[in-house]
């Protein structure tokens, strides 16, 4: 993955626009505040299943993304192995990014 979209998501955790902690990130999947989720790749497998299943569900775009080591240093956030977006700004811009990487 290119690191293009963790400075980004740095951005995003700073500007208060992102939920860590997998409660307050199902949450805001329910409510549809989330625009998109980035789990981790070495999240356990209940974890990564009950995000993405929750994400299917209300239709909101998921995406698995580097190790949590990577993704915790990017927020200055130790241990997090999820982060949802809030921002559609935010959102839609990591998505290309990402889909950029995952084609490129």
């Amino acid at each position: 993955m290119s690191g293009g979209y963790l400075n980004l998501l740095g951005l995003a955790v700073r500007a208060g626009k992102c939920t860590l902690g997998e409660e307050a990130i199902v949450r805001d999947i329910q409510r549809k505040k989330a625009k998109v989720v980035l789990i981790a790749n070495d999240t356990g497998k209940q974890t990564k299943k009950k995000l993405t299943d929750k994400c299917s569900f209300y239709n909101i775009p998921c995406y698995t993304v580097d190790d949590r080591d990577t993704l915790s240093q990017s927020i200055g956030k130790a241990g997090r192995v999820a982060i949802a977006v809030l921002d559609q700004g935010f959102a839609k811009k990591l998505q290309s990014l990402l889909d950029e990487s995952i084609r490129g």
